[in-house]
């Protein structure tokens, strides 16, 4: 389709050739190539990304051991420091002599707790049964000397 223009400077027409069926058949073969490059770009993306997890993994599991092995050296060489002279390996008894008798004192502490908890429980509930036999008895009696006297009054 072709159209005239008239500049206003100049006051000269311009002929400009428009097609525009064949530029949105352009655009539209421009984004079909895009999409087309955007799918195989999003699959190498895709597939790199997994790559790249996988390579993560991989190394994860060569990494850990090794850490694993180191802290376990390290400990060794602490343990052997600690025992290295007599005087290290004296303070090393000492520690955990007072570490025994911490827990041990813990111990002895929550076993009393619970005895007396225990026998305070025990005291009320002697307490409850007692005075729960004296109410019954009172009440047996009660009703035994109600039973004589509707005995004498029927004789």
């Amino acid at each position: 389709m072709a159209t005239a223009q008239t500049t206003p400077a100049s006051g000269a027409k311009t002929r400009r050739t428009a097609a525009p069926k064949s530029a949105s058949r352009a655009k539209r073969s421009t984004g079909a190539k895009r999409a087309t490059g955007a799918s195989a770009s999003s699959k190498r993306s895709t597939q790199a990304v997994k790559n790249d997890t996988l390579g993560s993994y991989a190394e994860r599991a060569v990494l850990i051991p090794v850490g694993a092995a180191l802290i376990a050296r390290e400990r060794v060489v602490n343990t052997i420091d600690s025992y290295s002279s007599p005087s290290k390996a004296n303070a090393q008894l000492r520690k955990f002599e007072r570490r025994g008798h911490t827990a041990r004192s813990r111990v002895e502490r929550e076993i009393r707790k619970t005895r007396v908890r225990v026998e305070r429980e025990v005291r009320q509930t002697r307490g409850r049964v007692e005075r729960e036999v004296t109410r019954r008895k009172r009440d047996g009696e009660e009703l035994a000397n109600r039973v004589q006297e509707r005995i004498l009054n029927l004789v």
